[in-house]
Order: C-alpha cells, then sequence, then structure tokens
C-alpha cells in the first residue's frame, strides 16, 4: 500500500550539496508551519526553530560547528542557504524526542515540496559554549532551551542519492 506520504518517505535523503539560491518565503514558511504539527510530549509544542539566512549569522553558525567538529575545512552545512536551528527546553522529559520528532517532519515537509535537506548535528555542543549561551541569549531563547540539531535547506545541487538497500533484519513481528 503506498500513498503520497509513504512515497516521500521513501523517497527522501540527505542532501550535501546545495544551490546558493535561496528558497522562497513561501517554501519556507510551508516548511515552518508543517514543522509546527510535528509530535512532541503531551501535545506541548515546546520546541523552537530559529532560521537563519543571514550572511553574518550564518558564518558564525558555520564556525562555531567547525569548532565543535574540529575540522575547519568543510561547511558543516554543506553550503546550504537556510539552516533551521532547532531548540527544546531541557526542563521538559520528551525535549530530545520532541526536537528529533520536529526534525524529521521537517525533512519531510521540504522533500515533499521539492527541496533538499540534511540533518546537521553538533548544535548541542556549539550552544553549551561560552559563545552559543551568549547567541541563545541574541536569539531570545532562555538557557534552558538545548540544541537538539540543525536543518540544512535548499536546493539539491546535482544527484539525489539512491537509497541503501534495507536490512532484512530491521524488524520483527511477534504474534
Amino acid at each position: 500500500m503506498t500513498n503520497e506520504t509513504i512515497k516521500s518517505i521513501k523517497e527522501r535523503r540527505s542532501i550535501r550539496s546545495f544551490k546558493p539560491e535561496q528558497i522562497t518565503d513561501d517554501e519556507l514558511m510551508t516548511v515552518l508551519e508543517a514543522g509546527t504539527y510535528a509530535p512532541s510530549g503531551r501535545g506541548m509544542q515546546s520546541s523552537q526553530m530559529v532560521v537563519v539566512q543571514n550572511k553574518e549569522l550564518m558564518d558564525k553558525i558555520i564556525r562555531m560547528n567547525q569548532d565543535v567538529l574540529g575540522n575547519h575545512e568543510k561547511n558543516p552545512y554543506y553550503g546550504a542557504p537556510t539552516v533551521i536551528l532547532v531548540f527544546a527546553p531541557n526542563e521538559r522529559t520528551t525535549y530530545i524526542e520532541d526536537g528529533s520528532c520536529l526534525l524529521d517532519t521537517l525533512m519531510l515537509a521540504a522533500h515533499s515540496i521539492g527541496l533538499g535537506s540534511c540533518w546537521i548535528h553538533r548544535e548541542k555542543q556549539m550552544f553549551e559554549t561560552k559563545e552559543g549561551v551568549e547567541l541563545k541569549r541574541e536569539l531570545g531563547l532562555s538557557d534552558q532551551m538545548t540544541g537538539i540539531g540543525a536543518l540544512a535547506l535548499g536546493y539539491a545541487e546535482g544527484e539525489i542519492p539512491e537509497a541503501k538497500p534495507r536490512r532484512e533484519d530491521y524488524y520483527s513481528i511477534i504474534r
């Protein structure tokens, strides 16, 4: 049985090369609105998205992520013109799950409208540094907000990768 949602799940891939062209405001708002419908513990909707398209801030988060990675040779956001930082309040027992569901929903929404995306890590470590804590405050986020991850977002450049073969032992059914 297949429908458009299942098709999107099966076809979505992590994109690691983006065109420099900025996405449209309509595309951005479509992805963000879909994110607001992501599952969250007790329906609290406690995660927070911060969209970065500003060059100076983009350069800063690239460097911060590179500092954590220990590699200043590569752009950890793969040249995406838009990055969505995802935070969640660490006093919630489901903050990691809530932020993770949000990132997954954003990726599926992006794919469904023809955008490429890739879940990026190290935001937790980035925003635990002195510089990161200061930046969170500049962004209007409380100290309880923990970086969960980021979404590199834009138009894919080049071929979309093929899916790897699925493991045969991926699941079991007990009846």
